[in-house]
């Protein structure tokens, strides 16, 4: 992905941080601020983790990141967006998966859209990963 041409398209500055958390993002899909703070300071010692929290509100707020909120944990993040797909998450471990849609998006439609034109579907699957149903 190349993530600098995409900054320049949303007319976004190609700063370090923003680079560093992108690119945590691409090698670590799911990751909560906290994680992409200690990546991004691996390679940036200066930077804070309201920087990276300001980072990922605006990509998010651009298109670029997708933030998930499963209920009862922080939210997580990916750069997986655009395609419809859904997550697979474990109650044991908190593992988190990515799971394709397996019908034309959004997926499933409500019974009385009321009015609105449903474009996508936010879907959580929760359950036991194959490890911590055998634990």
């Amino acid at each position: 992905m190349d993530f600098q041409r995409e900054l320049k398209s949303l007319n976004l500055s190609l700063t370090p941080v923003r680079l560093a958390v992108l690119e945590g993002l691409m090698h670590k899909p799911h990751s909560e601020a906290a994680l992409l703070f200690e990546i991004v300071q691996e390679k940036i010692q200066t930077t804070s983790i309201q920087a990276v929290y300001n980072n990922l509100n605006t990509l998010v707020e651009r298109g670029l990141v997708r933030e998930i909120k499963p209920k009862g944990m922080p939210s997580i993040y990916e750069i997986r967006k655009d395609d419809n797909h859904h997550h697979l998450v474990c109650r044991g471990c908190g593992n988190i998966q990515d799971t394709d849609c397996h019908d034309v998006a959004p997926c499933l439609a409500p019974s009385n859209a009321q009015g609105f034109r449903v474009d996508e579907t936010e879907i959580i699957f929760w359950g036991l990963c194959p490890k911590c149903k055998t634990s």
